[in-house]
């Protein structure tokens, strides 16, 4: 019988070129080192797509399997299924285990060949399940467990120059796909067709722009009428017709990096009441965009747009949070939790930040202007204030098509 092994390194043709530089990684390591050391942490293991692309670069594609990257004062390596073979160590910076299926809990087997037994070993709370939880316990001894997820996840809010660079990139090509998005707004049009022309000018530009990247992800959800009532509300087959409004939502994903544009639309014509409205979320965007500076804590942010519209009658209306922060996340992965615009978030802004703001109300059927209003620019705190990095228009000069 063929000896069948629990883990090898599949290291298949040549590492890619990966999306940051060598000191890129490198720096974004040793900050983890840091963290690692104030924490008394010997090895730190990451289950989250997240961090392991924060880290690594590699963004896996789970499929019902557990990936990983274990960290420790040396070593940085990532832990994929052998369905995968040599993607992700050619994507990976830094090592790759590959472990095999052929007996049950291979992948902890590799993770300890790694982090080792008996050590101080750190984790994100907020994605390792309880099963795996155990099977950590289990396969590692561990001589203590750290929960690091609100260190890294500070760390990630600090984005650098790099980052911002891609950043932007991602909000030029966003505004490609709203474009792409208003030039297919026609009455009777679905709202399939009309995302899907979005979604293929950006993955185009995407193309175009990083030639050497992987391609995945990115994606518009195109509402209509009712459909426009919350903001991930996915999209139908719905015929626009005359008079309706409509949420415009482009979402390009470089490696990882998440960005968007959001817009209220309207087809053919806006009624007095939606665009009065339309208009007073438009003021509440304007106003929480120069609020937006170092110095301001993101519930006090908040306090003051709910005041804005506590004013104008419209706050019973407000639907979440007003903004949120940007970097490697997605709809399905992801998210710095730590800087978002609610009332229970006490994070200082500061230079090298990314926020969106996005103010939406949303009116229930049956009332007059009944729909959802939001718009969306995306800011980088900067030492003076903010640079605001969205270039589609708002409002119904622009926004009225048809």
């Amino acid at each position: 019988m063929t000896l069948r092994p629990d883990t090898y390194r599949l290291h298949n043709g040549e590492k890619a070129t990966a999306q940051f530089s060598t000191t890129e990684y490198e720096t974004r390591l040793a900050g983890l080192r840091a963290i690692m050391a104030t924490a008394g942490v010997k090895a730190v293991i990451f289950t989250s797509m997240h961090s392991i692309a924060y880290y690594s670069g590699f963004l896996y594609c789970a499929f019902g399997r557990p990936y990983g990257l274990v960290v420790t004062a040396t070593e940085n390596v990532t832990i994929s299924a052998g369905i995968d073979a040599g993607q992700p160590w050619r994507r990976s910076f830094g090592d790759n285990i590959t472990y095999t299926d052929w007996q049950r809990d291979n992948f902890w087997r590799a993770v300890r060949s790694v982090a080792g037994e008996n050590s101080a070993i750190g984790y994100e709370g907020d994605h390792l399940t309880l099963d795996q939880h155990g099977k950590l316990v289990a396969f590692l001894s561990p001589s203590s467990l750290t929960d690091l997820s609100m260190a890294v996840m500070q760390q990630r809010m600090h984005k650098s120059p790099a980052e911002l660079a891609l950043i932007r990139e991602g909000a030029r090509i966003a505004d490609i796909g709203g474009y792409a998005i208003r030039d297919a707004v026609k009455l009777g049009q679905r709202e399939i067709d009309i995302a899907m022309a979005g979604r293929d000018a950006m993955e185009l530009a995407i193309a175009a722009a990083f030639p050497d990247a992987e391609y995945r992800d990115s994606w518009v959800w195109f509402q209509s009428g009712l459909n426009t009532d919350g903001a991930h509300n996915p999209v139908t087959s719905r015929k626009l017709q005359k008079g309706d409004i409509l949420s415009l939502n482009s979402f390009p994903m470089i490696s990882g990096y998440y960005t968007a544009l959001e817009r209220t639309m309207f087809a053919g014509s806006v009624d007095p009441t939606s665009l009065s409205i339309w208009q007073a979320n438009i003021a509440a965007h304007e106003y929480g965009i120069s609020l937006l500076k170092p110095g301001m804590r993101c519930s006090d942010v908040t306090h003051k747009i709910n005041a804005f519209l506590e004013e104008r009658d419209l706050l019973q209306y407000r639907s979440f949070g007003y903004g949120h922060s940007f970097g490697i996340l997605s709809h399905y992965y992801g998210r710095e939790a730590g800087l978002e615009l609610r009332e229970d978030v006490d994070t200082v802004l500061e230079p090298g930040m990314v926020v969106s703001m996005e103010p939406m109300l949303t009116i229930p059927h049956g009332q007059a202007g009944a729909g959802g209003y939001r718009e969306h620019d995306i800011l980088i705190i900067n030492d003076d204030g903010n640079d605001n990095i969205t270039g589609y228009p708002y409002g119904p000069d622009f926004n009225i098509i048809g």
